[in-house]
Order: structure tokens, then C-alpha cells, then sequence
């Protein structure tokens, strides 16, 4: 007789992920969901749309109200949503209201990208599949691609990223690739760092459990402080957000200040938060200091 307990934990890491020894996944956080919609407030549309179905790479694309028969072009932002790498999602309550409201003070056309998440998928899956991503919304640069508004909207020479907390994180890491391997027919004009999620000195047992093959405190894709191509990043303008109770506040400041140091010829600018915590914003959208931060961020992306 089989009495092997199938509730029997494997690896526990609250708040985000409970794995037990039979192989499944619990996700404790960041699993509901809501369709796509046309905003009632905002007059933003959106919808879902699939990038590959092997690998599985998704993500949820929004346009903001626009005259009838406007050709102006918008500029492009890429955002890739947050969760230690392992919880939530583009279709998320909290990011696709948030997404609603970005894109209709900043006027930009977005693709919020839906990567495949750790542990099933362990780093650097989820930062394979959204430059997947990125190549794919790319791809519509010369008005050839399959998505209608991309074709018709988006302005391939005014491209921006955004992220909060791991897909800051990986936000980063696409436009350091930007920037070493090059990128034909885009420019990246920045990045929006909101409470990025990078390793420091400290051991990291979650870190080393979702991201197996990494090489500790030299990998760039996690701890950029020792990057030794930074300076080679593939924007001009970077803006880090940091709040000031957030665990991962040092992270961001460090960032900040090794990427000035850098040789990078661009300029980067930091806000603190006060008395907040980590993406604050996303739970709580109403209040002055979550205004003022999406009003932040709108007016990076409308100044440059």
C-alpha cells in the first residue's frame, strides 16, 4: 500500500509558493484573473492575444481612446508584470487596472507580457520568453505584423519598458540585451524601474530554488552591481522608483548608484516613496502616493 502523503511539503516560500514532494505547485498569491474590456472610466480597450503556443507566451494589449480615423502614432511600452518571478499575471485585477490607468496618462499603446513563471519554468525561462515577446511585438515595426493595433498605432522609434519588482527586474535585463546584442529598427528610449527585484550579497535559498542554474553574485541577470556591461545598456533614460519601507529599497538605490558610475552615457533619476512598502501602488491605486507615481511615470514616458 502506497502511503505516501501527497500534502507532504517539498518547499515552502511564503507568501508566494508552496511545492509539495508530489510535484504540484500551490500558488498562495496572484492567481485570480479578469477579462480583457473596454474601461468605463478611462475609454481604454484591451485584449489578449497569443504569441507562441510553443513556448506558451501570451500577453494582454491595450490602446488608449483615440479619435476616429487618427493616424498619430503612440509611443510602445512594453511592461512586464511582477511576482518573484513565480505568481501573478497580465490578467490580474491589480496590473490590468493599473495598466488601464497608465496607459491613458501616459497615451501609449502597451503590451503587457504574460511569460511562463518559475518553478515549472525555472529562470531564465521567463526572461527567454519575453524577448520572445519583444521580437514579437517588434515585428510590426514596418506595419507587417499580425496585431492591427500595433500596426496602425505604435511608434517603433519611441519604445519604453516598464516593470515592477522581478519584471523590473527582467525589464532591465531585456534592454541590457538591447544594448550588447543590438536591436535593428527599434529604439529603446528608456526603462521604469518600479521596486526592482535584484539579488545583493546576502545567500537568497528562494533565488537559488528558482533559478538553479545561476552563478551566484556574478550573474548580471540577477545582480547587476557587477556587471561588467552595464555600461552598455540599451536606452538613454532610466527612472527607479523605491519606497521607503520596502525590504528590497538598498537594491534600487544600489542600482542607481552603479549605474551612474557605470560609463553608461544616459541619465538616470530615482524617487523615493515615503513611508510605503513594496509596490504599494498595486494595492492600493487610490491613494495620493500611488496617483503621484502613475502620474511619474506618464510624464517619463511623455517628456522623452
Amino acid at each position: 500500500m502506497d502511503s505516501t502523503n501527497t500534502n507532504e511539503v517539498a518547499h515552502d516560500f511564503p507568501p508566494f509558493i508552496r511545492v509539495y514532494k508530489d510535484g504540484r505547485v500551490e500558488r498562495l498569491l496572484g492567481t485570480e484573473t479578469i477579462p480583457p474590456t473596454t474601461d468605463p472610466i478611462t475609454g481604454v480597450q484591451s485584449k489578449d492575444i497569443i504569441i507562441s503556443q510553443e513556448p506558451g507566451v501570451s500577453a494582454r494589449i491595450y490602446l488608449p481612446k483615440i479619435t476616429t480615423n487618427s493616424t498619430q502614432k503612440l509611443p510602445l511600452l512594453i511592461y512586464i508584470h511582477g511576482g518573484a518571478f513565480c505568481i501573478e499575471s497580465p490578467f490580474s485585477p491589480h496590473y490590468h487596472n493599473h495598466l488601464n490607468l497608465l496607459v491613458s496618462q501616459a497615451n501609449v499603446v502597451a503590451v503587457s507580457i504574460h511569460y511562463r513563471r518559475a518553478p515549472e519554468h525555472p529562470l531564465p525561462i521567463a526572461y527567454d520568453d519575453t524577448w520572445e515577446a519583444m521580437q514579437w511585438a517588434f515585428s510590426h515595426k514596418n506595419s507587417g505584423g499580425p496585431e492591427a493595433w500595433l500596426n496602425e498605432h505604435a511608434d517603433f522609434d519611441r519604445v519604453f519598458l516598464a516593470g515592477d519588482s522581478a519584471g523590473a527586474t527582467i525589464a532591465h535585463n531585456m534592454v541590457r540585451r538591447v544594448g550588447v546584442d543590438g536591436l535593428e529598427g527599434v529604439k529603446i528610449v528608456g526603462i521604469i524601474l518600479v521596486h526592482p527585484y535584484f539579488g545583493n550579497n546576502e545567500p537568497s535559498k528562494f533565488l537559488d530554488f528558482i533559478f538553479p542554474t545561476s552563478t551566484g553574485p556574478d550573474d548580471h541577470r540577477i545582480y547587476p552591481a557587477g556587471d561588467s556591461e552595464l555600461s552598455r545598456l540599451g536606452c538613454t533614460k532610466v527612472l527607479v522608483f523605491v519606497a521607503e519601507k520596502d525590504g528590497l529599497n538598498d537594491r534600487g538605490k544600489s542600482y542607481h548608484e552603479v549605474l551612474k558610475k557605470s560609463g553608461w552615457d544616459g541619465t538616470v533619476e530615482i524617487v523615493e516613496t515615503e513611508g510605503e512598502d513594496h509596490v504599494f501602488h498595486l494595492f492600493n491605486p487610490n491613494c495620493d502616493k500611488a496617483d503621484d507615481l502613475v502620474k511619474r511615470m506618464a510624464s517619463f514616458i511623455k517628456d522623452n
